[in-house]
C-alpha cells in the first residue's frame, strides 16, 4: 500500500477552469485557514493570467490579495505557475523579467513553484529553478502530455531526464490537461519517467474533461506516483481536476494512507459552493466522455475562449466544426502540446480559419512567432504548405524579422518607468489604463457578500412556486428580481 500526498488545486486549477480566473481573494479569504489545517502538501494558488484577470475584470490589486492569502495560510507550502519563456507577457518574455517574476512571487511568500514550457526549453526551466532556490522554495519540473504520434514515451523519458539531472528540481509533474491518458499509456509512460526520475517523486495532474481522471490517479498510484492533484468537490471535475474528496475515499477504499484531516473537508465545500452560487459561476460540473475531445486536445478553459470568440461572431453554431478544425491545425504546426500559450494560438487560428472561410488567410502575429521558432524548436515539422501559407501573410515578413529582445532587469525598469519590481510586472501585464481602474477601485475586500441558507432556501421556494410573471426578494444582502412562469 502506498502513502500518497496531496496538491489542492481549489485555488488555482479548479478556479481557473470553472470560475475563468476569477476568484478573487475575498471569496477564498474566509476559508483559506481551513485549507491551511487540512495537511496538503502544497497549496496552488496563482500565476501571470490570475494576475491579468483580476486586474482587468475584478479591479483587484493581485499582489495585495495575494499578501492576504499567503498570510492566512501560513502552515502548507503556496505554488505559483510559471511558463519558462512566456509568464508575464504572451507573447515571449525577456529572461530578466521572468527572473524578476519569480523573485517577487517568492517575495510574496509562494515557496513551490511549478515551471513548465510546452515545447521543454530546458535550460530556461533550470535557470528559473535556480533563481526559486534563492529562496530555499521547492521546485516541481512539470511534463507536459499531449497524445500524438511524435509525443512517444522515449520522447517524455529524455525530457524526465534532462529535468531531473538539475538539483534545483525537487518533483517530476505529469502533467495531462486534456484529461486522456488511460491505463495502457500509464503503463508504459510512468515506468518510462520514473527510469529516469533520478529518484525524484513524481506528481500527476489530470484535468477530468473525459471523466476519466479519478480513474487514472488510482492507475498512476499502482505504478509509483506518490502525489496527486486535486481540488474540493465544487470546484473539481469538468474541466478541473478530480475532487479531494473522490480521492480520498478511493484510498482509503484500497488500503492506502494519506495525511489529510477530512473533517476539515465539508467546511471548505460548503463555502465555495455558497460562493459560486452567490457570484453566478459554475460548480459541481462533470463531464461526458467525447471522442472529439482526443482528436483536438483543447482544454476545457480554452473551450470557453472558443465560445466566446465565436459568439462574437454569431456563429456559436459552428462550435463543432472549431474543434475539428482545431484538431486539422494542431496536426499542421508539428503537434504542440495543448497548453499556454499554444492552445490558444491553435484555438484562435483555428476560429479564424472557420470564420473567413479560408484557411490561414489571417494568422495572428503569435502564429507566426511560433513557425519562426520563437517559442523553441517544434516537436514535429510544421506543414511546409501552410509555413508557406503563414509566412506571405502581410505580417510575417515584420513579425518575423523582430526576434524577442532581452533587456536586462536595468533596461526593463527604466521603459516601464519604476524601480518597483510588483509595480513592473503589474506594467509589464496590463496597459496603464487598467492599473488606473484597478486602483480607484480601492483596496482588496476581505469577504464576499453570500445569501444565509435561509434566503438560498427562500429563493428556491420563489423559483418553483412563482405563479406571476414577476417575484421581488429583499434584505440586507440580497436585491434580487425574478421572473417566473404564469400559473
Amino acid at each position: 500500500m502506498a502513502h500518497i500526498q496531496f496538491v489542492d488545486e481549489t485555488l488555482r486549477d479548479g478556479q481557473q477552469s470553472l470560475w475563468g480566473m476569477r476568484m478573487q481573494a475575498g471569496m477564498a479569504l474566509p476559508v483559506s485557514p481551513v485549507l491551511d489545517r487540512s495537511g496538503f502538501r502544497v497549496i496552488d494558488l496563482t500565476g501571470s493570467s490570475m494576475f491579468e484577470v483580476l486586474i482587468r475584470h475584478c479591479r483587484e490589486n493581485p499582489w495585495e490579495g495575494l499578501d492576504l492569502l499567503t498570510a492566512s495560510m501560513p502552515r502548507t507550502r503556496i505554488r505559483g505557475g510559471m511558463r519558462a519563456n512566456a509568464s508575464v507577457t504572451f507573447g515571449v518574455t525577456p529572461d530578466a523579467l521572468m527572473d524578476a517574476w519569480m523573485r517577487q512571487l517568492n517575495a510574496h511568500g509562494c515557496r513551490s513553484f511549478w515551471i513548465y514550457d510546452v515545447l521543454f526549453n530546458i535550460d530556461k526551466m533550470h535557470r528559473l529553478a535556480g533563481v526559486a532556490k534563492e529562496y530555499g522554495s521547492e521546485v516541481a519540473g512539470a511534463i507536459m502530455f499531449t497524445l500524438s504520434p511524435v509525443h512517444t514515451d522515449a520522447y517524455y523519458a529524455d525530457k524526465a531526464d534532462k529535468l531531473s539531472a538539475c538539483d534545483d528540481i525537487d518533483t517530476l509533474l505529469l502533467y495531462d490537461t486534456a484529461g486522456v491518458l488511460e491505463r495502457d499509456r500509464l503503463a508504459t509512460l510512468i515506468p518510462a519517467i520514473r527510469e529516469k526520475a533520478r529518484g525524484k517523486p513524481i506528481e500527476f495532474h489530470s484535468n477530468n474533461l473525459l471523466g476519466m481522471s479519478a480513474r487514472a490517479y488510482l492507475d498512476a498510484i499502482d505504478l509509483g506516483v506518490e502525489i496527486l492533484h486535486t481540488a474540493s468537490r465544487p470546484m473539481a471535475n469538468g474541466p478541473s481536476v478530480p475532487s479531494t474528496e473522490i480521492m480520498v475515499k478511493n484510498l482509503e477504499t484500497l488500503g492506502h494512507s494519506h495525511d489529510l484531516d477530512t473533517s476539515l473537508l465539508p467546511p471548505v465545500a460548503e463555502h465555495f459552493e455558497r460562493v459560486g452560487r452567490a457570484a453566478g459561476f459554475p460548480v459541481h460540473q462533470h463531464s461526458e466522455y467525447d471522442a472529439l475531445s482526443i482528436e483536438h486536445q483543447v482544454p476545457g478553459g480554452m473551450v470557453g475562449t472558443l465560445k466566446a470568440q465565436l459568439t462574437q461572431y454569431d456563429m456559436i453554431d459552428r462550435l463543432d466544426a472549431v474543434l475539428r478544425e482545431t484538431a486539422a491545425v494542431r496536426r499542421e504546426l508539428g503537434y504542440p502540446g495543448m497548453a499556454t500559450p499554444f492552445s490558444q494560438l491553435v484555438g484562435t487560428q483555428a476560429v479564424l480559419n472557420v470564420v473567413n472561410g479560408e484557411r490561414y488567410r489571417i494568422v495572428p502575429d503569435e502564429v507566426v512567432q511560433y513557425a519562426a521558432g520563437f517559442y523553441g524548436e517544434p516537436v514535429a515539422p510544421i506543414d511546409p504548405d501552410v509555413l508557406d501559407r503563414i509566412m506571405s501573410t502581410p505580417r510575417a515578413k515584420t513579425v518575423a524579422g523582430a526576434p524577442p529582445e532581452q533587456p536586462d532587469i536595468a533596461e526593463l525598469r527604466r521603459r516601464y518607468g519604476t524601480d518597483d519590481d510588483d509595480e513592473l510586472i503589474l506594467r509589464a501585464l496590463v496597459p496603464q489604463a487598467d492599473l488606473e481602474r484597478m486602483r480607484a477601485a480601492g483596496p482588496v475586500k476581505r469577504d464576499f457578500p453570500l445569501m444565509s441558507s435561509a434566503a438560498l432556501e427562500e429563493v428556491a421556494r420563489l423559483i418553483r412556486t412563482a405563479s406571476t410573471p414577476l417575484v421581488q426578494l429583499r434584505s440586507e444582502a440580497l436585491s434580487l428580481t425574478l421572473r417566473g412562469a404564469r400559473g
